[in-house]
Parts: C-alpha cells; sequence; structure tokens
C-alpha cells in the first residue's frame, strides 16, 4: 500500500470508526432529555438538522444536487418515503431510549445487517451464501426462543431493524447523495414538524423556552449531532473497504449496549444473553463471510472506493 493510500486509509478509519462512536453515545444525549416528550425531540431534531445540513450544503456547494433531486418526481416521491422511514425509526429510538429500552434498541441494530441480507434476496434476487443463510437461522433462532419462553417478540427490536433497513433499501434506489438526500429529507418533514411544534406553542404545552437553557441547547444541539456523524461517516467509507465499514459498524450498537448495562443498569438476563448470543454468532458468521469474499475478488474490486 502507497503512502498515500495508507494515509487515506487512516484518515477513513479513524472518521468512519468516530462517526459509530458518536452514533452508539446517543443515548446518553436522548436520556439527557428525559423530560421532554418524545416526538417533540424528534421535531427539533428534524429542523436542527435541516438547519445544519443547509449550511454545510452552501459550505460545500451542493445545492445542484438537491435541486436535481426535487425536480424530478420519482426521487422527490422516493426520498418523501425515506424520509418518513428514518422520522419513524428516529422516533421509535429515542422513544426507546428514554423508557428504559436501551438494550432492545441495540439489539435492534445488531439485527439490521442481517435483515439486510434478507432485503438483498428479497428485492434485489441475491443469491445467500452458506455462511448468510447461516447466520439469518441463528437469528431467527435467537428471536423465536425468546417467543417461545415469554410468549413475545422483541417488537422494539425488529422495529428498528426492519424502518432501519427499509430505509437503507430504498436510499439504494435514489440517485442522491447521503448529505443531500437527508436535507431533503427533513425538508420535507419540516412542515409537519413545525405544526406540532406550533401546536404545542398554542397550547403552552412545549418544552424548548420553558426550562433550563441547557435543555434548549440540548434540543438545538440535536441537528449537529445528527449530521456531524453522517458527515464523517461520508467522508470515511469512502476511503476505507467494504469489509472494514462492515466490522466497524458494531461499534455503535455494542457501545449502546454497555450504556444499558453499566451506566443505567438496565437488566441482561438468561433469556436476553439466549437472543443477543445467537444473533452475535450470526454477525460472526456474516463478517466472516464479508471476509472470505473480499479475499476472494480482484484487488480492483477490493481496492479502496472513490465515491465521495
Amino acid at each position: 500500500m502507497s503512502t498515500q493510500r495508507a494515509s487515506e486509509f487512516q484518515a477513513g478509519f479513524w472518521a468512519t470508526l468516530g462517526a459509530f462512536l458518536l452514533w452508539g453515545a446517543l443515548p446518553v444525549y436522548w436520556k439527557a432529555l428525559e423530560e421532554v416528550p418524545p416526538l417533540e425531540i424528534l421535531c427539533h431534531r428534524i429542523l436542527w438538522s435541516m438547519l445544519v445540513l443547509l449550511i454545510m450544503l452552501s459550505a460545500t456547494r451542493r445545492w445542484g444536487e438537491v435541486w436535481s433531486a426535487l425536480s424530478r418526481r420519482s426521487v422527490a416521491l422516493g426520498l418523501a418515503v425515506s424520509g418518513t422511514l428514518i422520522g419513524v425509526n428516529w422516533l421509535a429510538y429515542i422513544w426507546a431510549v428514554n423508557t428504559g429500552r436501551i438494550l432492545e434498541s441495540s439489539l435492534g441494530y445488531f439485527i439490521t445487517p442481517l435483515v439486510n441480507v434478507l432485503f438483498g434476496m428479497i428485492f434485489f434476487h441475491e443469491r445467500l451464501r452458506p455462511y448468510q443463510w447461516a447466520a439469518v437461522a441463528l437469528a431467527a433462532l435467537g428471536v423465536g426462543y425468546q417467543l417461545v419462553l415469554h410468549g413475545s417478540l422483541p417488537w422494539v427490536s425488529l422495529f428498528l431493524a426492519v424502518t432501519f433497513g427499509s430505509y437503507g433499501l430504498m436510499r439504494k434506489k435514489l440517485p442522491v447523495g447521503s448529505i443531500p438526500g437527508l436535507f431533503v429529507e427533513t425538508l420535507l418533514l419540516s412542515a409537519p414538524a413545525l405544526a406540532y411544534l406550533g401546536f404545542l406553542a398554542l397550547q403552552g404545552q412545549q418544552c424548548f423556552g420553558a426550562g433550563s437553557l441547557f435543555r434548549d441547547a440540548l434540543l438545538s444541539g440535536s441537528g449537529i449531532i445528527t449530521s456531524v456523524p453522517l458527515l464523517l461517516f461520508a467522508f470515511g467509507a469512502a476511503r476505507i473497504p467494504l469489509v472494514t465499514v462492515g466490522l466497524l459498524q458494531y461499534v455503535a450498537p455494542s457501545l449502546s449496549f454497555a450504556l444499558g448495562v453499566l451506566a443505567y443498569g438496565e437488566t441482561f438476563d438468561f433469556t436476553r444473553g439466549v437472543t443477543f448470543g445467537a444473533i452475535w454468532i450470526g454477525l460472526g458468521l456474516y463478517t466472516l463471510d464479508s471476509f472470505l469474499l473480499s479475499r476472494r475478488s480482484s484487488p480492483e474490486a477490493s481496492s479502496l472506493r472513490r465515491e465521495a
């Protein structure tokens, strides 16, 4: 590996790791806003994210991508659907964290890669390799064990995995970059968000401006903590191999899992241990499959990606 390529790999690795660390630490941020209703937090997250992304787009002069997306009806409609999916996912995650379900939310993001494998088979007619079949089967066994033992599904985990996987599926089909795309998504969600916050203000029930300055700062900062990890990920993932991105993606749910158990005292009992264990083993097989596939690929296929 040349010196320049090694330097780019290091920059990409640390940027991507930083993105996943920030995503993994999000429970701490949402817990600090525990007294604010999740839907109100979501509305602030949408509006402040739109503002931060507007500044980013102006600084990088990428408005052409935004106008191009909005001018094509199919792309705009697709972003409206993907925006709804990510908005629902954000709301469910905030609600889960602030109702003591951090472990369930982390399980959802552990399951997401395996949901993506299933979506690839269903929507892109991809054939699953043996290790992938085994990974999906183990995840199903882990979920099924909880269903049989307690008569209930880990629905929060499954909802987060399916909505985030569906969001990724939609965005994969849309010809728009991550930052311009998220701006359009938040732009389209901004009207209902503003309407709901206006309704709260008329009823005198809004939290913003009615409490401490620290709480207001946290609500305003939700745009930064949403946009900065995305910017780091977009920068880093373009400079490191996909298999490395695949390994690093487990940092976020692992950190959330640790926070749930160690910082917030959520219960990790035997049943959860079996469910998590089955899915962790499945993820190990999935990662091994990705690694073996990358080793078999040609040097051109496994070289650093240059898409920005």
